[in-house]
């Protein structure tokens, strides 16, 4: 007999972090269509006006649009944030699907390398890292993402340990399922749902740890438009706090919805 299940409604305020990620989507990958205004090039005679009809977010200390700078400067925030939860998610899926299946002598030994990347805060591993390989966009991209491995490989350890005591894994061992069908059709299936939901979730946090990377002076110099960037350019002029609100903004509202999907598919799973 089948067990019939109503359909989950999915809440307003998810549905809304679904509008405002598509938004910052279409702002990176189509940000001509957003912005008539050259996010690199201003008219002097115009800098620092505030926020208006003609200039939404104002303009800089060298009259270029800022609105046009934060649609311009989505596509190296995300981006970046993006390369950086493949890394995690994959290197630390890995290690953690190694730890928790294999077992024996490489649980532990897997094991200790994840308590060591944990006690180390990942902003300070992630500053050493990319201190080490230079002061660009893809290096704080992939400090950020090596500073998240420890925390999937934690998560799918778990997971893995949790699923592989299962009844159904126990019952399609006994039935003659050899150990890559167990980990392909029952293991990993499992597994994955929780690991989606800290990838979103850690998305968010990668963009807040860019961003900082990037208003220290870690990311693209100048006349780059990342986000960080643009809140380190703007805290130099106090008179035009829309230098940083504009941008401050932009970041806190992309995490917020990202963090509200992230708890909402953390449920739903």
């Amino acid at each position: 007999m089948t067990k019939l299940t109503t359909p989950r409604t999915v809440p307003p305020a998810v549905v809304l972090s679904f509008v405002i990620l598509a938004l910052v989507g279409a702002w990176s990958l189509l940000p001509m269509h957003f912005t008539s205004f050259d996010a690199f090039v201003g008219i002097p005679a115009q800098k620092l006006q505030p926020p208006s009809a003609h200039h939404l977010f104002g303009t800089d200390n060298l009259g270029r649009d800022l609105f046009a700078r934060v649609v311009h400067g989505t596509w190296s925030s995300v981006t970046s944030a993006g390369i950086a939860v493949l890394i995690g998610l994959i290197a630390g899926g890995l290690l953690g699907l190694l730890s928790g299946f294999v077992g024996g002598w490489v649980d532990p030994v897997v094991s200790r390398l994840i308590d060591v990347l944990l006690a180390i805060p990942h902003f300070l591993l992630a500053v050493v890292i990319v201190s080490s390989f230079g002061f660009e966009t893809i290096n704080v991209a992939i400090a950020t993402g090596v500073s998240s491995i420890a925390v999937f490989a934690r998560l799918m350890r778990a997971e893995v340990l949790r699923t592989g005591t299962s009844v159904f894994v126990e019952a399609s061992g006994l039935l003659g399922g050899s150990r890559w069908h167990i980990l392909l059709r029952h293991v990993l299936p499992n597994a994955q749902r929780p690991v989606v939901a800290l990838a979103v979730l850690r998305f968010g946090t990668s963009i807040m740890v860019i961003a900082g990377l990037a208003f220290l002076g870690y990311g693209d110099p100048p006349p780059a438009a990342d986000w960080g960037l643009l809140v380190a350019s703007g805290k130099d002029y106090p008179s035009a706090p829309w230098l940083v609100a504009a941008p401050a903004v932009a970041i806190v509202v992309t995490v917020l919805a990202i963090n509200r999907i992230s708890r909402w598919l953390r449920r739903a799973a």
